[in-house]
């Protein structure tokens, strides 16, 4: 009998474990492009069942199979990148999705534990059970976003991203605080499943508290007025060169011709924003592609490009990712070096014990720059430049000391075609937006170029694979949110409130649904 016990439980925490791995990955349908509102709470609800009455240990190993399944499916477009170069790396590709994404599920494991661990010690349950589940996972989102490199690409908030009025809280609570709000909200109404009675009713509230204060506190924000429009008149130029082709010999005088040319369109405008490393080369050393940029600025126009740079340091010299501001003269007015670089494209971690190379051909290691900072171009707004991926880190993309007008993000997604992912990387873009509460201007080379304003809602967009010019004002700012003047020190107040919420249930004697007090399954 205890032989046959045995067998049917490890049967079924195999089950479980298949249902953890499945419901990571119908969490990526909750995420832009999908946007599938209804799959939130049916994901994160699902995993809080399977866990809650398991060992700190099983507990982690659904919370890894989760992520496994998230990152697997969610990270699947970096896959993209190692065929443009198949030959080289395109036997990586697998593999390398594989290993980024059971690394990263190592932070929702610890989520998983750490959550087992904190109800064991309170011996907790329902509401409570609620939030401690959020904050954890709301934690472990925040580590992910800062150990290391940080790498806090597809955050549960992004669920919301799309939806106009639910993403306006990330302007107090930026996007770690809401993901935590959407964590909870989840896990509420799969413990209102699991309640009976008055104490269902009490889950259904919390979570209809949560739900509607989201939306309404939204609904307020975005009913505002905006504030006049700068005046300011921009061309982002989409150049749509296929990475392939981009870094050819002798790829660089046509490059320019075709930027030049799409810049020529149209009525004059005040500036023109060209995307990441828009001339493969390094234009500040070439005399005549910088003549060729001077007869397209004539009439007071500013051209704001994406551009690698090098400064020699004794006899080898430093190679930088760059934006940099040329006037009608060639002049270079200004410039921004990027400093969240791309681990294995722009650099080699660990490159003395790592024998491989960047994905990236040409040139050697960057270096990273110095941090946000703002730009002061003649005739433009103060501005914030962010490079490629940059526009991911939260609270990490303008210069504390100076706040910008807006946010300049150049990028170049050809690396991952028309995959999911330069979706997902405008869907931060436009979190950054709402978190600062400045307008991002984007421009990619092969798309998603777009003018988001301060709401993050997206004014105007360029599609992917599509060539093309995108004429736009440039929208206004709003007055700095709680978010971009406290930053990530919004979240320990939020942190102590919740746990004097969690406690206050506690002793209050509150009814415990759902999960009941916990015991070792060692059989597991």
């Amino acid at each position: 009998m205890r032989v046959g016990s045995k067998h049917i439980t490890r049967h079924a925490t195999l089950s479980h474990g298949v249902g953890a791995f499945m419901a990571g990955a119908a969490a990526v349908l909750t995420l832009p492009p999908f946007s599938m509102l209804a799959l939130v709470p049916a994901a994160y609800g699902a995993l809080f069942l399977l866990v809650r009455d398991r060992i700190p240990l099983v507990a982690g190993a659904m919370g890894w199979l989760f992520g496994l399944g998230y990152f697997g499916f969610g990270l699947s477009w970096i896959a993209e990148s190692f065929q443009i170069d198949a030959e080289r790396f395109g036997a990586l590709a697998i593999p390398a999705v594989a290993g980024l994404s059971a690394l990263l599920a190592l932070f929702p494991a610890l989520a998983m534990a750490l959550f087992i661990l904190l109800c064991r010690s309170r011996l907790v349950g329902g509401v409570v059970a609620s939030f401690l589940f959020a904050a954890c996972w709301a934690g472990a989102e925040w580590l992910r976003g800062h150990v290391l490199t940080g790498f806090p690409w597809n955050l549960a908030a992004y669920a919301l991203a799309d939806f106009d009025a639910l993403r306006q809280p990330a302007a107090w609570l930026g996007s770690y605080g809401l993901s935590f709000l959407v964590i909870l909200a989840s896990v509420l109404l799969a413990q209102a499943i699991l309640a009976r009675g008055a104490s269902r009713w009490l889950t259904l509230l919390f979570f209809a508290l949560v739900v509607g204060g989201l939306w309404v506190s939204g609904q307020v924000r975005i009913s505002r007025p905006m504030p006049e429009a700068t005046g300011i008149s921009l061309r982002i130029v989409q150049g749509n060169v296929p990475q392939r082709n981009k870094w050819a010999p002798g790829s660089a005088p046509a490059t320019l011709s075709r930027y030049l040319r799409l810049s020529a369109q149209g009525d004059p405008v005040d500036a023109l924003l060209w995307p990441e490393t828009a001339y493969p080369g390094f234009l500040d050393e070439n005399e005549d592609a910088k003549r060729r940029i001077e007869e397209s600025l004539r009439g007071g126009r500013v051209l704001l490009t994406g551009v690698p740079d090098r400064t020699a340091r004794g006899a080898e010299p430093r190679y930088f990712n760059t934006i940099q501001a040329y006037d009608g003269s060639g002049t270079i007015l200004t410039g921004y070096a990027k400093h969240h670089l791309v681990p294995f494209g722009e650099y080699v971690p660990f490159g003395d014990w790592l024998p491989m190379d960047r994905l990236t051909a040409g040139l050697g290691d960057f270096t990273p720059g110095p941090g946000p900072r703002t730009l002061a171009v003649p005739g433009l707004p103060l501005l914030g430049a962010a490079i490629c991926y940059e526009i991911i880190f939260p609270g990490h993309v303008v210069d504390d000391e100076i706040r910008p007008n807006w946010i300049f993000n150049a990028t170049n997604d050809a690396w991952f075609g028309t995959s999911i992912g330069p979706e997902q990387h405008l869907a931060s873009a436009r979190m950054r937006a709402v978190e600062e509460g400045l307008p991002v201007i984007r421009a990619a080379n092969t798309g998603i170029s777009a003018v988001i304003d301060a709401n993050g809602t997206i004014i105007e967009a360029l599609g992917l694979e599509t060539t093309g010019i995108i004429d736009s004002g440039l929208p206004a700012a709003l007055p700095a949110t709680l978010y971009a003047r406290a930053g990530d020190w919004v979240l320990p107040p939020l942190g102590i409130a919740v746990w004097l919420i969690a406690l206050g249930l506690d002793r209050s004697g509150s009814r415990r649904t759902g999960f009941h007090r916990l015991k070792s399954r060692r059989s597991e």
